[in-house]
């Protein structure tokens, strides 16, 4: 990871500000037939069950109970959006690659995954969490196709990224980076995370105040 310029200093404290507001549960979602209405821009958390996911998630927005943490793949079978103060929905998608349930069931939610992240005009990025301690697995290639073919901004973030070494992490961002370099929609700075200590949470919110400022979100 690469130091703060200074200049973007500021959108550290303007992150930290958007979700140090409110964040509420706003709809959750088991098909794209009861969608909630495009209103806000919206971000989406994506990854494999057990990344870490809904740890990130209310990590990001300093609540424990926001998205739940459970390892019970019933509780993430849809999408649950959340409203962050009133600047934008954040989506929190169902784990795919989910292998001790039913195969239907996985087929279900991972095609709800992939219709959602193909036909939504107000998603403005998916953050797609690999497991630092793993990389990039075929299972996440098949969600990278699908946003490369979409052409929906992503980009790869890292979780648990203290349970590795400094020069493991370091060459887990450079592998990681080297293998999304040639795709189309993929942002290209890798963004290591800790729920467990904090690292990059500051960062990554950062990250999401300037996509916002972007987009013209308040």
């Amino acid at each position: 990871m690469t130091d703060m310029a200074p200049e973007t200093d500021p959108l550290l404290e303007t992150g930290r500000k958007i979700f140090a507001g409110e964040a509420d549960f706003i709809w959750a979602s088991n098909s794209l037939k009861n969608l909630p209405p495009m209103s806000k821009v919206e971000i989406a958390f994506a990854g494999r069950s057990n990344v870490g996911k809904s740890s990130l998630v209310n990590a990001l927005t300093g609540r424990n109970t926001l998205a739940r943490t459970s390892h019970t793949p019933g509780r993430t079978q849809q999408l649950n959006f959340f409203d962050i103060g009133g600047h934008f929905h954040l989506v929190d998608m169902p784990g795919y690659g989910y292998a001790a349930v039913e195969k239907e069931k996985v087929q279900a939610w991972t095609q709800l995954i992939h219709d959602y992240l193909r036909g939504r005009a107000s998603l403005a990025r998916v953050y797609v969490l690999i497991d630092s301690r793993h990389g990039i697995k075929p299972v996440d290639e098949g969600v990278l196709e699908t946003l490369d073919k979409a052409a929906v901004s992503y980009q790869i973030v890292l979780t648990k990224a203290d349970e590795l070494k400094k020069g493991e992490l370091d060459k887990r961002i450079a592998d990681t980076a080297a293998k999304i370099a040639k795709r189309a929609a993929a942002y290209p700075e890798i963004m290591p995370t800790s729920s467990r200590s904090g690292l990059g949470i500051p960062e990554l919110r950062a990250g999401i105040a300037r996509l916002l400022a972007e987009r013209g979100a308040p």
